[in-house]
């Protein structure tokens, strides 16, 4: 249903840009090409992803099914998203909740500016852009063309790139490091994107009003954790919005922080207590570890592994204080409060619909 919508888009973005190799509308057999559908995560059919500069950009097109709709987002993702300053004072009315790149130059030509203007397109969802050049920019470019990075926050300063502007490549890595994070917040609004990503979730359910326990879990992440990002997801999360999966987990908004990982199959809360032990980098390791290695998965169903039930027996008497309190529990008729089997993935239910997608599946 969906090829010849998109053989007309095609077909309409090519009467518009007629400039050779502009844009490139591409089709790939995924039942042939198995390995490029691997690659890119590729699970449902029809998909539609855009490659800016070679390069996978995050968000699918998920808007109309329509050549008129598709060949108008083309089209709007050809717009330069770099905004012109022509007033200096502009600069100090940006909004510091956000973050920001500014580029100062004598003009908009030459290969400074192009690199600069290639980084803004694939980040555009990521960073606001700004250029202010000429006479704008003339007393910020006293050492020639350059490029900053205005962190959100009112007291924090701009931070200077230092690598050559030419070298797209530097370039692209040091603005990604500055504008996609580390650690991130989930709403309802990005949690489907997120999904897609196909990483399991690391998520600290927090109060709105706590500042605290976030910071210092991005500061944590950034020190000991920086080495996992190709493995999980750091995530952040308002406690109250997101009151479901903390039902799941046994918690309420009064047990607020709470950090747990989703697999997209189980979720596990996390032994420790987020409040005091946010900052202990090994132990969020040896959280990602256990579950990358199936033991979360394992313990859940069969207790503790052998050696580590071996160390606890072993333990002095004031360290299993806890085990003698479920021990006593059990003696007198009460159930354990762990649970059997680990709550099942609310997040994965966030992901895209199966009914909102031509999928193959193998009941089918």
């Amino acid at each position: 249903m969906l090829a010849p919508v998109f053989e007309d888009a095609s077909n309409k973005v090519a009467e518009e840009f007629q400039e050779d190799g502009k844009v490139a509308f591409a089709k790939v057999d995924c039942d042939k090409e198995t390995g490029i559908a691997q690659q890119y995560h590729v699970s449902k059919y029809p998909t539609l992803k855009l490659f800016r500069h070679g390069q996978l950009v995050k968000r699918e097109y998920r808007g109309q099914r329509s050549a008129e709709a598709l060949s108008k987002y083309v089209t709007d993702m050809l717009k330069s998203v770099v905004v012109d300053i022509t007033d200096a004072e502009d600069l100090d009315n940006l909004d510091r909740k956000k973050r920001h790149i500014i580029g100062y130059f004598e003009n908009d030509q030459g290969a400074d500016y192009e690199a600069y203007s290639k980084v803004a397109s694939l980040l555009r969802d990521d960073c606001s852009f700004y250029v202010a050049k000429g006479e704008v920019s003339e007393r910020d470019r006293i050492a020639g063309n350059k490029i900053v990075y205005r962190p959100p926050g009112e007291h924090n300063s701009d931070m200077l790139y230092s690598g050559q502007i030419t070298d797209y490549n530097l370039l692209l890595q040091w603005t990604q490091d500055k504008c996609v994070p580390l650690v991130r917040e989930i709403t309802f609004e990005n949690a489907e994107e997120l999904t897609e990503e196909g990483l399991p979730f690391m998520i600290l359910f927090h109060d709105p009003n706590d500042m605290e326990t976030p910071d210092q879990f991005r500061k944590t992440v950034a020190r000991d954790l920086i080495g996992e990002k190709n493995s999980i997801n750091f995530l952040t999360a308002d406690g109250l919005k997101f009151s479901h999966p903390l039902y799941h987990l046994g918690k309420t908004n009064k047990d607020l922080p709470v950090l747990a990982i989703d697999s997209f199959r189980h979720m596990y809360l996390w032994p420790h207590t987020p409040k005091s032990d946010i900052d202990k980098g090994s132990l969020l390791k040896q959280f990602i570890g256990d579950l990358h290695s199936g033991k979360l998965h394992r313990e859940f169903h069969h207790g503790p592994d052998p050696m580590e039930k071996k160390l606890e027996e072993d333990a002095p008497a004031e360290e299993s204080k806890g085990e003698e309190h479920i021990q006593k529990d059990d003696a007198n008729g009460d159930k354990p409060s762990k649970p059997t089997t680990p709550p099942e993935s609310t997040f994965k239910k966030l992901a895209p619909s199966r009914n909102r997608y031509t999928i193959l599946r193998d009941e089918l």
